[in-house]
């Protein structure tokens, strides 16, 4: 096999591909030559302060911002390159959890949870049909016709993880999802996002400032400051003498 076939072919092994990967704004540079890859099933987390580039590795990849230099690739495809994005979200194939949740206060539960399904031209019967299985599946059965404002926060974000893995994404984006609960829920919850790991075999990208998050959750630990990878390992290597 000529050496392009083969560079072609381990690249469609990658769920995620960042290449040489840059972006400022205003003149500010908030990432500057990041490289990584994210292989199917692999549970990647990007540990790092308010600030490093961590979250803007998750915009750049879900395609809301293009970087300024470098490729980003999702199953093999080119998908944002060099300042253009060329696919938008909802073609990526990607789940996203975010930090705020980002639930609709005017729709319901379902109603959540089906959007995505509704922009993809999902028929009704059908998306209702996910979304009650995608509410089984985080143990929300008999929460559909509830308003977000009626959940309590751990509820709000099993709704929001919901509505990310009713897409069946390949990759799953979070964004921080726990940071705004208290200890014994946060070690709850990411037990469950294990567990469903474990069932559905997604691969995730989540971001944490968070070491004993990142130190639970991480087959692979990417450290990150000011803009660079520092680090890129198992978790036992990411934390010891650290």
């Amino acid at each position: 096999m000529a050496r392009s076939a083969r560079l072609e072919e381990a690249m469609k092994e990658d769920v995620l591909r960042l290449d040489d990967v840059s972006k400022s704004y205003g003149g500010t540079t908030v990432l500057e030559g990041v490289s990584l890859r994210v292989g199917t099933g692999e549970r990647l987390v990007a540990l790092g302060p308010s600030g490093c580039g961590k979250t803007t590795i998750l915009r750049l990849v879900a395609g809301f911002v293009a970087p300024d230099s470098g490729r980003i690739l999702v199953n093999g495809r080119a998908v944002s390159e060099n300042g253009r994005v060329l696919a938008p979200p909802e073609r990526r194939g990607l789940g996203m959890v975010f930090q705020d949740l980002a639930l609709w206060p005017h729709m319901t539960v379902s109603g959540n949870i089906e959007f995505g399904l509704k922009a993809r031209g999902t028929p009704r019967s059908e998306r209702a049909k996910r979304a009650a299985d995608a509410l089984a599946l985080v143990d929300m059965s008999g929460y559909g016709a509830r308003k977000p404002s009626e959940l309590s926060g751990g509820q709000r974000q099993r709704v929001a993880l919901a509505r990310a893995l009713v897409l069946e994404p390949a990759l799953l984006l979070m964004d921080e999802p726990l940071s705004s609960l208290d200890s014994d829920l946060k070690r709850r919850l990411t037990d469950e996002i294990l567990s469903l790991h474990g069932k559905l075999g997604f691969a995730m990208v989540y971001v944490t400032h968070d070491r004993d998050e990142a130190a639970r959750l991480a087959s692979r630990v990417v450290v990150m400051e000011r803009g660079r990878v520092e680090f890129d390992g198992t978790p036992d290597n990411a934390f010891s003498g650290r």
